[in-house]
């Protein structure tokens, strides 16, 4: 990509420091976020915590719905998670 951003995402699990699932994206939407996260849940199972920035792809109304229905616990700020996201861009070009 010459001009333009990336979009990371990474599900981890805290204690480990494991990465369960991770996507790169070229827009902010949280379609990218939640296919690592189910991608994640299918391979490891339903997390009790999930710990996340508040960006826009973590309060929105299909990142939240889907921890309401894994019954999964969702924490900005929490201190002990059982799981994490991480999200970060890289700028392409100079």
């Amino acid at each position: 990509m010459r001009k333009g951003f990336l979009y990371l995402v990474a599900v981890m699990d805290w204690f480990t420091r494991k990465v369960l699932a991770w996507r790169i994206s070229n827009t902010l939407e949280a379609e990218f976020c939640l296919e690592a996260l189910n991608e994640a849940i299918h391979k490891f199972g339903v997390p009790e915590i999930m710990k996340t920035d508040q960006g826009s792809q973590f309060t929105s109304f299909d990142w939240t719905d889907r921890l309401k229905r894994a019954k999964t616990k969702s924490r900005w700020t929490a201190k002990r998670g059982t799981w994490t996201t991480s999200s970060s861009n890289v700028s392409g070009g100079r």
